[in-house]
């Protein structure tokens, strides 16, 4: 029988994996992909997304067909827990799958049940169709009347949010107000060029930005630490990310963040076929922020050391960056473009970060995905 490799989790970390599913199959392995839809959307164009500014053909790839036309078997469910010992995995509809080696890409997700977030209008930024469905959302109840939207987060991913739904309420005509909780403050963690950036470009458009920290959700109100209570028609959570649990629920040993603990050949500690990327994994002795740019690097890595597992070969290294270089999208058809120290703002960045993420997407989609022109697939 043909040794299996499992692909669990379709995510940036994987796209260059879906691409080399035909070399696998022609070296007489199985393959099989396990997502939980057909289509996994790219976050770094989630907020041009919620403002109109990108279709959802523009920002999807369709995994199932990425992995069905080069020889993979695709099963649409989800991975809940696993057992490293047997190497099975259990799925949510009760199907076990064996595996010779797997690789994660299980990403992660914005915790908002703490804080009580069941409430009718409540989105977190991930995954990311969640701001599709916002969209919609704030379009038709916009129609009728005011609305008011609460961003709470004052990282990149708020920042980006908040700027994407006031281009959105402006391009649509409908009057909105728009706050963004900013913890300790917007943007704290980059250069003050750009906060201050953030701060006029953000009062320039009638965005009010204070300080303050979540913490209830109540029926349509945000209370927050210090006291304010904050009534919204729309909330958006983007307070900080956790991996995937299904690491701490198999027993595995994880990070302090919770992701499953890998070596610099990205495989588990003590499981040499057990493999993961991006935002799921926790690189020993040396965590990793929770950005995209890593995931695109470990794709060779773990293309790389999948098939030596496989083979029985030896395995290469996986050496992160010391330093990367972040874009956001303010929304208004401008950027601010940090590294390290060096900050630098305005419409060329915008358009040098829709030129990379453009260029990012032509590499991975199939061929027709924007001949699709449906706006919910999943």
């Amino acid at each position: 029988m043909s040794k299996r490799l499992v692909i669990v989790g379709g995510g940036h970390a994987h796209l260059t994996l879906l691409m080399k599913i035909a070399d696998f199959v022609k070296g007489g392995y199985h393959i099989t992909l396990v997502n939980p839809t057909n289509h996994h959307y790219y976050s770094g164009m989630g907020p041009g997304l919620l403002s109109d500014t990108y279709k959802p053909w523009d920002v999807r790839f369709n995994v199932r067909k990425m992995a069905v036309e080069r020889g993979a078997e695709f099963i649409r469910d989800k991975v809940t827990t696993f057992d490293p010992n047997t190497a099975t995995l259990y799925l949510e509809s009760g199907l076990e799958v064996q595996y010779d080696a797997v690789s994660f890409n299980t990403g992660s997700s914005v915790p908002v049940a703490p804080y009580g977030g069941s409430s009718e209008g409540v989105y977190s930024v991930k995954p990311i169709i969640n701001l599709l469905k916002a969209q919609r959302a704030i379009l038709e109840t916009g129609k009728s009347k005011p609305i008011k939207i609460v961003v709470v987060g004052g990282g990149p991913a708020g920042v980006e949010l908040t700027g994407a739904v006031r281009r959105l309420t402006e391009t649509a005509g409908i009057t909105a107000t728009i706050t963004l909780v900013s913890g300790s403050g917007a943007l704290t963690d980059f250069p003050d060029k750009a906060q201050q950036t953030v701060d006029k470009s953000y009062g320039k458009r009638g965005i009010s930005i204070f300080k303050g920290h979540l913490k209830t959700i109540e029926d349509h109100e945000v209370q927050l630490a210090e006291g304010r209570r904050l009534p919204f028609d729309f909330l958006f959570v983007a307070v900080g990310v956790k991996p995937s649990p299904i690491f701490e629920k198999s027993g595995l040993p994880v990070g302090l963040d919770g992701g499953m603990l890998v070596n610099d050949k990205l495989h588990a500690v003590d499981y040499p076929n057990v493999f993961g990327g991006g935002d799921c994994i926790s690189l020993k002795d040396r965590p990793l922020d929770k950005v995209g740019v890593y995931a695109v690097r470990e794709n060779p890595i773990l293309v790389h050391n999948l098939m030596a597992t496989l083979k029985g070969e030896p395995l290469t290294t996986f050496t992160p960056q010391d330093t990367y270089m972040l874009i956001f999208n303010l929304g208004d058809g401008t950027g601010v473009l940090v590294r390290n120290s060096l900050c630098v703002t305005g419409k060329l960045v915008f358009k040098l970060k829709d030129y990379i993420d453009r260029s990012f997407m032509n590499k991975y989609q199939v061929s027709d995905e924007r001949q699709n022109r449906s706006i919910f697939v999943d």
